[in-house]
Parts: C-alpha cells; structure tokens; sequence
C-alpha cells in the first residue's frame, strides 16, 4: 500500500481526499498545518506528498524548500487555489514534483499521483565517493574527512554508512540493513543496527540527538538523507 500525506487545512476537501484516496487503496495521513506537515514529510516514509501553499504556521512553499534542503526527495504536488503562472514556477523551482490547482477534477488529481508514484526510485550509486555538509565519504579508501580531518569509523560503520549512501533517499529496514551489511549468514539482532546507528551518529551528526542525516522512520527502519 502506497502512503501519502495530505497537508492541508480545508476540512470540506481533506474530508473528499481521504474518502476517493482510501477507496482507491491508498494509506492516507493528514496534517492541517505547515510545521507538522514539515515533521511528518520530513521523519516519515511517505511514497507521496500533496502539499497545499496556503497553510497555517509555515506556507507549502517553505515546507518545500525545507524538505528539499534537508535532502528528501518524497515526490511533492502542490494544491493551491492561485492560478498565476508565477507560483507554478516557484513550486516548481523549489522541488516540487507537479501542481494542480483548486478547484481540480478528482480524476486528474488521481492521474498525476499514479504518474509519480511509478517513478522509479533514485538511488544514489556514486562509484568513488560522496560528500555532504562538511563530511567527504572516499570508497576506494575506505575512509571519511569530517571538517578535512579523518574521522575514525569501525569497518561496521564504514559499509553502514556507505549502504545508506547508495540509497539515499529510500526507507531501509532494519531487516534489509541486517542482510546487506551484516550478511545473510549473520546472527545479529535487529537491536545490532540501532545500536551501530547510534554510533554512526555520534560521529557524522551535527546534533545526534536531534539527526538530519540518518532519520528514524517510525515502526519502519532508517532513512539517509545527507
């Protein structure tokens, strides 16, 4: 089941969503406001977010910007009620994905969503190296430059790390990250991964007690997005 968010604040028309949404198989979540639309996109493994401009608290348009520059690439419509090519632009200038404006035909809104949910994911493959904030990741070397000094990781956390990077982006379970890092034959508990992720961000985390690389997607596993 493909999940979406829904930020918006006009009852009458979450009420409408949520109703032809969930009918058409769609797991359905909404926020009436821009901060925790922002939390929620930004923390959660959303396959898609439509995003109204107009919001309480922090407009669509900061919401977008936020999201983009905190590295999340979750597909973004934008719903608004103005049709002057300008705010297309805008949108589309700060990420967003596509824009329908109000009043739309269900529809049409149903075939822009099928449209991007059968985007393939993009994943980040770099075959040398990556770099991110002040942090230089070096494959081939087997080692990371925080600031330009060397920053000591266990081989764990080097291949942890190195895992997430190539799939930036995508929510990774706590299982995947077991079998692709860990191996197969492994015996570690899931257990194994948070505590190594806790590692991991105590050494490439600005704030680990408040990550904006690693990000905890809740009841799922662990999504990259440095």
């Amino acid at each position: 089941m493909k999940r979406l968010l829904l930020v918006e604040d006009e009852p009458g028309l979450v009420l409408t969503l949520r109703d032809r949404l969930t009918r058409e198989g769609y797991g359905f979540e909404n926020c009436t406001d821009g901060e925790s639309g922002l939390e929620r996109a930004a923390r959660e493994g959303f396959d898609l977010v439509l995003l109204d401009v107009m919001l309480p608290r922090l407009n669509g348009f900061d919401v977008l910007r936020e999201l983009r520059k905190r590295g999340i690439d979750t597909p973004v419509i934008m719903l608004t009620a103005k049709g002057q090519v300008v705010d297309k632009v805008v949108g589309l200038k700060l990420g967003a994905d596509d824009y329908v404006t109000k009043p739309f035909e269900m529809v049409e809104l149903l075939a822009r969503i099928e449209a991007k949910l059968r985007r393939a994911p993009t994943l980040a493959h770099p075959s040398e190296g990556y770099h991110f904030d002040d942090l230089r990741v070096d494959f081939r070397r087997a080692e990371v430059l925080k600031g330009g000094e060397p920053l000591e990781l266990s081989a764990r956390e080097f291949q942890l790390l190195k895992y997430f990077i190539e799939h930036r982006g995508a929510t990774l379970t706590r299982e995947e990250l077991l079998n692709e890092v860990w191996g197969y034959n492994a015996m570690p508990s899931t257990r194994t991964v948070d505590v190594h992720v806790a590692w991991l961000r105590q050494k490439i985390e600005p704030n680990p007690r408040h990550p904006q690389y690693i990000l905890t997607v809740h009841g799922m596993g662990y999504k990259f997005a440095g």
